[in-house]
């Protein structure tokens, strides 16, 4: 097998998918000096990276974009059969989710159909979304052989490096913060795949001895934090019953270095967290296995929006406010703080059941200004004075660092008493007088 020379950076790279995987890691590796070809389907997307407004919340990458583009160092295409004719090395970062219950493998397959067909001796592919463990071997390996009519380690390397980025900081993530997961199909594979990420990978590259091990990490990593969260959630409400202070009890719990207790909050939302249990426990039934955790914890964190509200609601009938036609400000559409992305996000339910009860529902956002999932009579907006005025609650639905500053006089528009449900605990308590907070995790 011919071995590209990673050592003086000659090589080409492909890269599928250009949205909030795939845009950071072009960026990266545009930053190494590599020249780039990137994917993408959506047209409105390529016209974005071209304007350099289609990453805004990521810092560096649509300047990153822009530069490469002036440079030649970028071309932009939605042609995924001639970008791999192309390129020497292909990474497909493509999404990978739910869809009506069940696994989404759909821009997988079509990426890898389009990297097959383009597919030369001595090329590299790199799988990065998240997937349940079997995946790359049994549905991309086979795809990859079928239309290139080669053969895997043989012909061509096939490497798993799964993504491990934080939305808003996604590049950082990738350059700096922690190793990159690099396992093969055997071990030239594994070894082609190690050099390569050592060029962009500060931390290193952790190698592991198979794909499977390496598909496993990844979603195991999303479960973690999802059981957590239910668990922080359970004890939340035990304490709200029992009349205890979750908060500080958490800090307490937290100084001893064996115990990590999570953030309670209005529910989990995302493209990972609320989806790799899934991955789990859809694989796990193949086998007839029952993942009882997992499966409740994430029927935890599912039922979270609705028992916020619930809790937001008898705040209103102790004060005596009625309920049907009330207005509700919902603060925060994005799935979490600081971040324009509203994918699976709590805040829908949250709006959905308040709007079960008859209150009227405006939403404040300062990232997030068009929704097309939103009811019609649902108005979003990034004028907080406009969702405040004549509230009758403030509900905190997302934890957006602006909140945090919240005070009496930002709020003055809404009704009064002045009544405000936190769920994520963000607020200065500092900031408010004659004011009825109620935050998860707490009784009045």
């Amino acid at each position: 097998m011919v071995v590209t020379n990673l050592s003086k950076k000659g090589f080409v790279i492909a890269i599928y998918g250009l949205g909030n995987v795939g845009g950071p890691i072009a960026a990266a590796w545009l930053r190494a000096g590599i020249k780039i070809i990137g994917v993408d389907i959506s047209q409105k997307l390529l016209s974005e990276i071209k304007s350099g407004i289609s990453h805004k919340k990521e810092p560096f990458i649509s300047q990153t974009f822009t530069n490469a583009l002036k440079k030649g160092k970028l071309i932009l295409t939605s042609d995924g059969i001639n970008a791999s004719k192309k390129t020497d090395i292909k990474i497909i970062a493509v999404p990978v989710g739910i869809k009506r219950n069940k696994i989404d493998l759909s821009a997988l397959i079509s990426a890898s159909t389009n990297v097959a067909k383009g597919l030369k001796k001595g090329d590299a592919v790199l799988i990065c979304p998240s997937l349940p463990p079997g995946t790359t071997k049994n549905l991309v390996l086979p795809i990859l052989e079928k239309y290139s009519h080669l053969q895997g380690e043989q012909d061509f390397y096939i490497i798993y490096n799964p993504e491990r980025i934080f939305e808003g900081r996604a590049l950082e993530d990738i350059e700096k913060n922690h190793p990159a997961i690099v396992a093969g199909l055997d071990k030239n594979s594994l070894e082609f795949g190690e050099k390569l990420l050592k060029i962009i990978s500060k931390k290193g590259v952790l190698k592991m001895s198979s794909i499977e091990n390496a598909e496993a990490e990844k979603i195991f990593e999303g479960v973690y934090r999802d059981v957590n969260i239910a668990l922080a959630n359970e004890l939340a409400e035990f304490c709200e019953k029992r009349g205890v202070d979750y908060w500080e009890a958490r800090k307490g719990a937290n100084s001893q270095p064996f115990c990590h207790l999570h953030y309670p909050g209005t529910g989990v939302g995302g493209l990972c967290i609320p989806v790799y249990p899934q991955f789990v426990i859809k694989s796990a039934s193949k086998i007839r296995k029952r993942m009882k955790i997992i499966e409740i914890a994430r029927k935890t964190n599912d039922l979270m929006p609705k028992k916020c509200v619930n809790d937001a609601l008898e705040l209103l009938k102790k004060k005596k406010v009625k309920v049907k036609g009330s207005k509700i400000a919902v603060l925060g559409l994005g799935f979490r703080g600081e971040v324009a992305d509203s994918r699976l996000s709590p805040s829908y339910t949250v709006i959905n059941e308040f709007l079960k009860k008859d209150c009227q529902v405006v939403v404040h956002d300062p990232y997030i200004f068009n929704d097309t999932n939103l009811p019609a009579n649902v108005l979003l907006t990034k004028d907080l004075n406009t969702v405040v005025k004549d509230a009758s609650l403030i509900f905190i639905s997302t934890d957006h660092k602006m909140y945090s500053k919240l005070n009496n006089k930002l709020l003055s528009g809404a009704n009064k008493p002045l009544l405000i449900f936190d769920g994520r605990n963000i607020l200065n308590k500092k900031n408010f007088k004659r004011t009825t907070i109620l935050t998860i995790g707490t009784r009045l």
